[in-house]
């Protein structure tokens, strides 16, 4: 099964792997980077469970969800994570969902990884669509999203379960035909 290695300017991304467990938690377990994200922090057991199922899911054929860590390009540390999950009626089409640790934040790495994780959707694994939902507060997402070339089509009432009750979700995506490699 080939491995995921995909390099931009200031990131990198590769495929989850057990010794990242710790890294992945400083995402899931924090807070402030799971405040707009449907589910409470995460535990340590519950992210290495996450990281299992991630492995589990790189050997699927046909595989539909890449879990990747997101690495910093000159350190290689893990900084974040990026999901794209291929949908199953329409593998032309996919969702995609990043986390960053917060000391990465307001550095435009945001960006960056929505730049990267389109090019690493439309050049290797040939897709058409990329869409992704975030919480109408989150509005550095927004900003991300909407700089790294994605178009914000509406809202979606009480799309989301959280912790705290239904959240509407606001949609954003790009295809490849309005996607530049930049």
């Amino acid at each position: 099964m080939p491995r995921v290695q995909w390099k931009g300017a200031r990131l990198g991304l590769r495929d989850v792997t057990e010794a990242d467990v710790a890294a992945l938690h400083a995402v899931y377990g924090n807070p402030e980077a799971t405040a707009h994200m449907p589910f409470e922090p995460r535990t340590l057991e519950q992210v290495a469970a996450l990281v299992d199922d991630a492995i589990q899911a790189a050997a699927a054929q046909p595989r539909r969800l890449y879990a990747l860590a997101v690495t910093d390009a000159e350190t290689r540390e893990v900084v974040g994570v990026a999901r794209l999950h291929i949908e199953a009626d329409h593998p032309h089409s996919a969702e995609i969902g990043l986390g960053l640790r917060p000391d990465q934040w307001g550095r435009g790495i945001g960006t960056d990884l929505f730049r990267l994780v389109q090019s690493f959707g439309f050049k290797e694994l040939g897709l058409h669509r990329i869409w992704g939902a975030r919480a109408p507060g989150n509005l550095p997402a927004q900003l991300a999203m909407l700089t790294a070339g994605m178009i914000e089509e509406g809202r979606v009432r009480h799309h989301v379960l959280t912790p705290s009750g239904w959240r509407d979700s606001i949609i954003h995506s790009i295809i490849e035909d309005d996607w530049t490699d930049r």
